[in-house]
């Protein structure tokens, strides 16, 4: 096989990954695999979740490939680098031309090109995909392709960025036939009680938030047509069984008239699967809730970061932190479940704001919330910002963004304490009068001496 694709998550060699246990297959590489198939560009995908880093080289040391194109972003780019610099040092693998893509390569190019990396391609990866192999496997001038970087004579070359894809219409399904999409059902299955499966709708968000990387899709909004993505839910229905779906659209339910067009192709083609979808509270209201429900779903995730108004205007989010709460509440006594994110530690954030953000959750009162510590993504609105006040800036080839840190209103460790806090004293709310509630009110009481401590 002249092309093979991958990727550098191993489910089985992550700790942190085993304990959550909720895999989903790569759909960018799905994507790409059935573009090329279109083009009648044979290739295969070596899916490494449920197999090792050695697995993965004995498999490429077989089928001597002349390319290897490898997915990367924040949370496997070490592997991937340790893959790439395996590639190319030892001639045993056949010395493929090596292409990167996905998020995180826009705002690394050297970084990546100088591991040994051949190529990047910077944005929506099918038609460059198809050219850059073309031309690889033809001998063929590839420097007038559009959206790609590499080096030439120790310089960084970057052809212009490819206009994105207007029409997803004509975009092939995902290529799942490719992978073992029965391990990822057996392993939700297994762990959860039920499986899951991924469907995207979209491409881009029009949204400007801060802190969200927007370096592949852009700030866009493209959007397959509703009976396409119905047919395609009838079709996983038909075929793998699943019991759920999670739509990672960034923002399901912006075009209300999509949405309505969508609820009458599912009902038409008795597509309906369980699902759960991200959203904003302002592209929520009765009847869109009323709509939701009646195709099955069960999850919403509204997106809120913080409960201070004060921060949420400072990520640039454009909403009022009173419509994300009532959005939520309504969505509770529809009797669909929610969720909600949050976001400790963003500039300018102080314990006024924490507190704000646990009142919040406890008026709020959302069935699921997660809490991350603010971390500066290369290439967006809030690394640009925090540049200049960043006070720890690991190796790149042997860390992430996930660990740089910047001048904050505290110091990191307050953040973790925080973070502790606002779990512990907004669950101890949900155990009032139960045996637990002292243990979690404990929690959040030595949380906050954390806190304490931290802020001086």
């Amino acid at each position: 096989m002249s092309i093979v694709l991958t990727h550098g998550y191993y489910l089985l060699e992550d700790d942190k990954e085993q304990k959550i246990m909720r895999p989903y297959p790569p759909l960018g590489l799905l994507y790409i695999s059935a573009y090329l198939n279109e083009k009648n560009l044979q290739n295969s995908i070596f899916d490494s979740t449920f197999y090792s880093f050695e697995e993965q080289l004995k498999f490429i040391k077989k089928e001597q490939p002349k390319i290897v194109a490898i997915y990367t972003n924040l949370m496997t780019k070490v592997n991937v680098i340790k893959l790439v610099k395996t590639l190319k040092t030892d001639h045993k693998y056949g010395n493929p031309k090596i292409i990167l893509g996905g998020p995180d390569v826009t705002y690394n190019c050297i970084n990546y090109l100088k591991t040994g990396v051949d190529f990047l391609i910077i944005g929506e990866g099918e038609q460059t995909s198809f050219e850059l192999s073309n031309a690889i496997l033809n001998s063929t001038n590839f420097k007038e392709i559009q959206g790609i970087a590499y080096m030439l004579d120790g310089e960084l070359i970057k052809t212009p960025p490819r206009t994105k894809i207007k029409e997803l219409v004509h975009l092939p399904l995902p290529n799942r036939d490719a992978i073992p999409i029965h391990r990822y059902l057996e392993t939700w299955k297994k762990y959860h009680g039920k499986s899951s499966m991924t469907v995207s709708t979209q491409r881009g968000c029009p949204y400007t938030c801060k802190w969200c990387s927007t370096a592949v899709y852009g700030q866009s909004y493209r959007r397959r047509p509703a009976k396409m993505v119905a047919q395609e839910l009838k079709m996983l229905k038909t075929k793998y069984k699943p019991d759920s779906v999670w739509f990672v659209d960034d923002v399901f339910t912006v075009s209300h008239k999509w949405l309505r067009d969508f609820h009458k192709e599912m009902i038409e083609e008795d597509a309906i699967i369980p699902f759960e979808c991200i959203t904003r509270a302002e592209r929520l209201n009765d009847e869109i809730l009323q709509l939701l429900k009646e195709i099955g779903c069960y999850r919403i995730w509204i997106g809120a970061e913080s409960g201070s108004q004060k921060i949420i205007d400072a990520m640039d989010r454009r909403v009022n932190v009173d419509t994300v709460k009532t959005a939520i509440q309504k969505t509770n006594a529809l009797g669909i479940e929610t969720g909600t994110f949050i976001m400790v530690g963003y500039p300018g954030e102080n314990r006024k704001d924490i507190l704000q953000t646990v009142t919040y959750l406890k008026e709020a009162n959302p069935t699921n919330f997660t809490i991350t510590v603010a971390y500066p993504i290369k290439g967006t609105s809030l690394y640009n910002e925090i540049e200049e006040k960043i006070t720890q800036q690991p190796n790149w080839e042997t860390s992430t963004d996930r660990d740089i840190d910047f001048k904050r209103t505290y110091r990191r460790k307050y953040y973790n304490y925080a973070v502790r806090y606002i779990v512990n004293e907004v669950n101890s709310k949900r155990q009032k009068g139960i045996i637990p509630f002292t243990k979690l009110k404990m929690k959040s009481l030595i949380a906050q001496v954390g806190m304490k401590l931290y802020e001086l």
